[in-house]
Order: structure tokens, then C-alpha cells, then sequence
């Protein structure tokens, strides 16, 4: 896959940094104003708004979030759009209590009787999930890792299953492999794609191995494979994507054979079981009542295409998009 615009990429991964530094201390980061990027082709929403818009959630979606913002931010002055991420949970305890008014999701929200969707009913916060891409999540290991090419759900789920011991080696996960130990990293238990990764692999979500170094910023994940020949992680497909001359990417075997994370397989669900949608969800009554906050969303679904494309996902195909923009429309009215 091609990056339109790798300055835009690189520049998010370091303001990602710095957010998830803000969301630890309890604030958040607020996107920079900039002239909207030529390629991406942005279509600019209605002049003269003002306010602020307030994000959190996934940072799997973050980078498609922060380019949004960059962009609206550009062609909106007067609109300040904070983004940040605690992780998919985490942002849904900020969102149901109505602290944000948009939660980046790289899973759909948990039902009623699980936490969120209660909290959210409530609370009295009414929302609508839509899908603005689609991600392939990655599994990685060292750039000099010449052993490990492909692994089955079976050997991942050695790996990062609730039962892994401690001293787990390579040659415990596939005899072919070396005796060397295995260096775990993975995202953190706020994060959305740990509890896709869990539900997946291990059959449960949130059940996984204590002996797995965590973190929700994924630049801290790629540094710890890139700098450990023995190390192995999983994040989304964007950060793979920007890393990748750092790490190397791991085909993976869901029953049918080895297939590596592209383009092609991730949106035609062949890169199976860790092919995903990606969501927002935004707050309906907030939307109605304030200018900025729905057209910032009617610009994050008319540019979702061209900007999850130049950070690294998948866009969605034009039916399913218009889909997403038909419910937004039905939930605030044209």
C-alpha cells in the first residue's frame, strides 16, 4: 500500500505520542489548524462555525480521526477539535457520561447489560455507530526475525492465551523454532483491539496472558519489536504500515492457509479472523443542537475515503459508505 501523504502520517504518530502523554494526566490534545492536503481532496463543510468538538476513544482510529480534524480545523478556524486515546473502553466511559462528544471505536459498543451501552441509556446519551473503515489488525515481529512468517490461530493464541507461562519460548509455540524466548508486547486492556484480539484468538474477551508487555500507544508497541530480534506484538494496519522498515509483518492462518495483511485481503475478509471494522460514534443530541459537531461529522464521513486511505486503512466501498451517511442523516435529520 501506497501512503499519500507519509509528513501527515509521521506527524500524527508523534502527536499521538504526545496524547496519549495528555490523556494519562486527564486532558486531551487539540488538533493543529492546516491547510487541508491537496490530495486527499477534502470537501470543506459550512463556513463561520464556532465551538469546540471533544474526542476520545481507539487509538487504532486516531490517526484517521486527527487527519479529519487537521482538516476541518483548516478549512474552520473557529472550531477547535480536541482529539485523544484512552482506548476504545475508556473512551466509552468518557463518551457515556457525555464528557466527549465523539468515541473513536475499533469495536462495536458493549450491549446493554455489559457496561457501556447501560451506562450510556443512562445517562440519557443517545448515539449512532458508523463505520468509517476498515482495519486489518497486524500481528509483527523484528524486522530480523527470520524464523517466523506464519503463524495459526493455534500458535497465537500459545503466545497470548491466559494459560502462556512466563518462560515461554519459540520452539514451545512451533517445535521448527528456536529456543529463544518469546518477547511479548500487546495493546493495553482499555484498547479495542486487545478485546477484538482476545474474543478472537483466545475465545474471550479480555482473557490473555499476564506475561505480555501492555501499552494503548502503539508507537510504544512497534518500538519494543523493532528494538528485540525475539519480540512479537499486534496493533492496527496503519501502524504497520508506517513502521514498516522497522518490523515485519506475520501472515496468518485462520483454517484456510498462510495470508498476509493487504489491502485486497483485509476488505475482502480473506485476512481472516483479524480483518475489522473501524467506527465513531457520535453523540445524536449533541449533533442536533450544535452546528459544529454535526458538521464535523458530515465532513468525517464525505472524507473518510481519501483520509483513511492516506493513513493506512482500508476505505469503504462506496455502498457501504453511503449506508453509513444515510443513518447519520436519518439519526439528525439533512
Amino acid at each position: 500500500m501506497t501512503i499519500k501523504d507519509p509528513k501527515r502520517l509521521g506527524a500524527l504518530a508523534l502527536v499521538a505520542t504526545f496524547a496519549l502523554g495528555a490523556c494519562s494526566g486527564g486532558g486531551a490534545t487539540t488538533a493543529p489548524s492546516s491547510e487541508a492536503s491537496s490530495e486527499a481532496a477534502p470537501t470543506e463543510a459550512p463556513a463561520d462555525l464556532s465551538g469546540t468538538v471533544t474526542i476520545d476513544g481507539s487509538s487504532t482510529v486516531y490517526p484517521i480521526t486527527e487527519a479529519v480534524a487537521e482538516d476541518f480545523q483548516g478549512a474552520n478556524a473557529g472550531v477547535q477539535v480536541s482529539a485523544a486515546f484512552s482506548g476504545t473502553g475508556g473512551g466509552f466511559k468518557l463518551f457515556c457520561v457525555g464528557d466527549t462528544d465523539v468515541n473513536d471505536a475499533s469495536r462495536p459498543i458493549k450491549p446493554d447489560d455489559e457496561g457501556e451501552g447501560k451506562a450510556c441509556t443512562s445517562n440519557n446519551i443517545n448515539w449512532v455507530e458508523l463505520q468509517v473503515a476498515i482495519d486489518g489488525l497486524t500481528v509483527v515481529v523484528n524486522a530480523n526475525n527470520d524464523f517466523v512468517t506464519c503463524l495459526t490461530k493455534d500458535e497465537l493464541a500459545k503466545i497470548y492465551g491466559p494459560g502462556s507461562p512466563q518462560d515461554l519460548k519459540w520452539s514451545d509455540v512451533n517445535a521448527a523454532f528456536p529456543a529463544e524466548p518469546v518477547n511479548r508486547f500487546m495493546p493495553g486492556a482499555d484498547s479495542g483491539t486487545f478485546d477484538y484480539f482476545t474474543e478472537v484468538i483466545n475465545g474471550e474477551v479480555d482473557s490473555a496472558t499476564q506475561y505480555a508487555t501492555p501499552s494503548e500507544d502503539d508507537n510504544v508497541l512497534v518500538t519494543g519489536v523493532a528494538g528485540d530480534v525475539n519480540a512479537i506484538a499486534f496493533f492496527g494496519y496503519a501502524y504497520y504500515v508506517e513502521n514498516s522498515d522497522k518490523v515485519k509483518a506475520v501472515e496468518v492462518d485462520g483454517g484456510d492457509g498462510c495470508v498476509a495483511p493487504t489491502d485486497e485481503t483485509i476488505n475482502s475478509n480473506t485476512y481472516k479472523p483479524l480483518s475489522r471494522p473501524l467506527f465513531i460514534y457520535p453523540n445524536v443530541d449533541e449533533a442536533k443542537s450544535r452546528p459544529e459537531l454535526k458538521a464535523f461529522v458530515d465532513y468525517y464521513l464525505e472524507n473518510a475515503q481519501a483520509l483513511s486511505s492516506e493513513v493506512g486503512y482500508v476505505a469503504l466501498p462506496d455502498d457501504l459508505l453511503q449506508a453509513e451517511k444515510d443513518e447519520w442523516t436519518a439519526a439528525v435529520g439533512g
